[in-house]
């Protein structure tokens, strides 16, 4: 929904599963604890994590003893962590790449908590504004972009199986409302429409000339090498479809009766839930009606395409204008939303929400609007909801 910069935001996720069970322990980690239970997993995407420790961040938990990011998550209650990879982002000092993130999921791993893996097939950010190809995958036909996007994901699972690490959920793609690996010629993309200049993230255009032109059946045949390659390294992992808005209906059975209808394969449909940018977005929009929708999107979804959902993206406002901490009463109603979309993801689903991630909230209020800490480093009592 905006532009990512360093602290910048990304959106929420929608999962459907195949009741498929990984072993956490698989892979044989040292000295790491028992698996935490995790049949309705609360997680956090704390991808950012290594950067902001490079940049000399700290955590601390809420009596001010400094303390690992990773066990301060699961000292709030969390038994999950949520990691994007991207492909070759050396333009931007190579964080979230395949090394940085077999560190993040070993420290996870050794914790007891699940750990699921975010392929962006991009050398940066994806979302439903850009899904760029890698550079290195420009010029590539159509029969070695398949190989591309299995290689890729082989060898990123790989890497965290030399390490131990056994990731319980995959996604295939983030945010992938307008398809990925875009391309302007139609027998090379992967877009799910056509993307008109003015609507992609960056362009400074209000051109509506289609930039990127829809295939759904090469978006459908980009999913279905990547599942592939997944179930070739960890058989038992759960495979995500992702898309954003996870209160629309209408984005969902459209976007799930095309991949159905072009072969696509997938195990949970993962959804973002940003009661904030809906508002924004739809003024017609209250956090409540937002968080109402979503949960019997999650309920048509499970039922139409007989599949588990999860939240795999979530967000609560935590900051003002101006970068400082949101007031003591917006956070409690950041709170009661998180405390909400928890319990009725758990108990008005009929078991089929698998689970919630909160976004980054590690983040600093001048980081990250949607974060969901202190400027010193600290959870706020949005965090509290996980407890």
């Amino acid at each position: 929904m905006i532009e990512p910069t360093f602290f910048c935001i990304a959106f929420a996720v929608f999962a459907c599963s195949s009741n498929n069970e990984t072993d956490p322990n698989a892979g044989g980690l040292p000295d790491k604890e028992e698996p935490l239970a995790t049949d309705f997993a609360k997680g956090a995407d704390i991808s950012w994590v290594t950067e902001m420790e490079h940049k000399g961040m700290k955590f601390y938990n809420t009596s001010g003893v400094e303390t690992d990011c990773f066990q301060l998550m699961k000292d709030l209650g969390l038994n999950a962590v949520r990691l994007r990879v991207w492909v070759d982002p050396k333009e931007h000092d190579n964080w979230c790449n395949t090394a940085d993130l077999v560190t993040k999921a070993k420290r996870a791993a050794e914790l007891g908590m699940d750990v699921m893996v975010d392929f962006h097939y991009s050398d940066w950010w994806a979302d439903p504004g850009q899904q760029h190809k890698p550079a290195a995958w420009k010029g590539l036909n159509l029969a070695d972009l398949k190989k591309a996007v299995a290689g890729h994901t082989a060898d990123v699972l790989n890497a965290l199986k030399a390490a131990g690490v056994t990731p319980k959920w995959v996604q295939v793609g983030n945010e992938i409302r307008s398809g990925m690996l875009w391309d302007e010629d139609a027998a090379l993309s992967g877009a799910s429409y056509d993307v008109r200049e003015c609507d992609v993230k960056g362009s400074n255009s209000t051109s509506e000339e289609v930039k990127y032109r829809e295939n759904f059946a090469n978006l459908a045949a980009f999913i279905n090498v990547g599942y592939d390659a997944v179930k070739s390294v960890f058989d038992d992992a759960i495979v995500i479809v992702h898309l954003d808005n996870g209160y629309d209906n209408e984005l969902y059975t459209w976007f799930f009766d095309e991949l159905r209808a072009n072969g696509g394969k997938w195990d949970m449909i993962g959804m973002s839930l940003y009661p904030y940018w809906t508002m924004l977005e739809h003024k017609e929009y209250t956090a409540d009606r937002t968080i109402t929708e979503c949960i019997a999107n999650i309920n048509s979804v499970a039922r139409k395409y007989n599949c588990d959902v999860m939240v795999v993206e979530t967000g609560m406002e935590c900051a003002d204008d101006k970068g400082n901490l949101a007031s003591a009463s917006v956070l409690a109603e950041g709170k009661r939303q998180l405390a909400r979309i928890l319990k009725e993801c758990k108990e008005n689903t009929g078991g089929r929400c698998k689970g919630v991630f909160y976004w980054e909230p590690e983040c600093r209020p001048n980081q990250y609007r949607l974060g969901a800490f202190t400027e010193d480093g600290r959870p706020t009592v949005i965090m509290d909801a996980f407890k």
